[in-house]
């Protein structure tokens, strides 16, 4: 079955992204807590989590049954928790620490492990979760289903800490890889695989600024379908995928359309 075509919504300014991814988390968050009694979120690192800020603002705030959230990683710098590279500690600094989701809802990676060792971890605990169906699964892919990843995408048009010439981007049977010469430091990471992604309910990327618009063009204009494709380019859920851009990321691309 073919996905969904992507629904691509543009802002003039990345506040009204803000504002408006916002509100789909809202709507989401209610549908699946009405459907499922629970949402389970992944989160990514960079730019992303300040635009979530509105999030912990009123009238969203308040507005969001916070007790039945789940946090999970897309992907993860192996340092520690506290150190000033760990995304969870972004996310925290800039999110979780606003909101109250329980702590036992919150899942960072295990401390003081090797890469490999790691990504096991991890992965495996996504397993078990499976098991005792704190997760659902794809029926389709055997992978756990999580209800919304909230995806950025870096200037050369990586998704996780999957990147354009690593094999980890065709891992087809983990769930949870690591690499260890990510081209952006620290070089050691671990990150979800494809399958893994692509088995979400709803992706939302989310992409603002002028240093995205190459990567933009490329994955959404009319040649996008040319030549080797960039990572984001293999982000394809078995819901739906929004985009959030801004008019910066989509600079280049408007210069194609209007033929600048």
């Amino acid at each position: 079955m073919a996905p969904p075509t992507p629904i691509i919504q543009t802002f003039e300014t990345e506040e009204q992204v803000a504002v408006a991814l916002a509100v789909y988390i809202l709507h989401l968050s209610a549908k699946f807590i009405a459907a499922n009694g629970s949402f389970s979120v992944v989160l990514s690192g960079g730019t992303l989590i300040d635009t979530l800020r509105k999030l912990v603002e009123p009238p969203y705030v308040d507005s969001i049954e916070w007790s039945k959230w789940s946090i999970f990683f897309l992907d993860e710098r192996v340092v520690p928790l506290d150190h000033p590279d760990s995304n969870y500690k972004l996310a925290y600094d800039g999110f979780l620490s606003k909101v109250p989701i329980p702590e036992s809802n919150i899942y960072p990676i295990k401390e003081r492990l090797s890469p490999s060792d790691t990504a096991d971890e991890y992965e495996q605990r996504l397993k078990q979760l499976v098991a005792n169906n704190t997760l659902r699964t794809s029926p389709n892919t055997g992978f756990a289903k999580f209800d919304l990843m909230l995806v950025g995408m870096g200037p050369e048009g990586h998704v996780a800490s999957l990147f354009g010439w690593h094999f980890q981007r065709f891992e087809k049977k983990r769930w949870v890889t690591f690499i260890t010469d990510s081209p952006k430091p620290p070089p050691p990471r671990i990150t979800f695989t494809f399958p893994l992604i692509n088995s979400a309910s709803e992706i939302a990327m989310v992409v603002t600024g002028e240093d995205a618009a190459d990567a933009v063009n490329v994955a959404l204009g009319k040649h996008a379908s040319y030549g080797y494709p960039l990572p984001v380019q293999k982000v394809s859920p078995e819901g739906g995928l929004t985009w959030f851009l801004d008019m910066a990321a989509t600079s280049e691309l408007r210069k194609i359309d209007t033929g600048m």
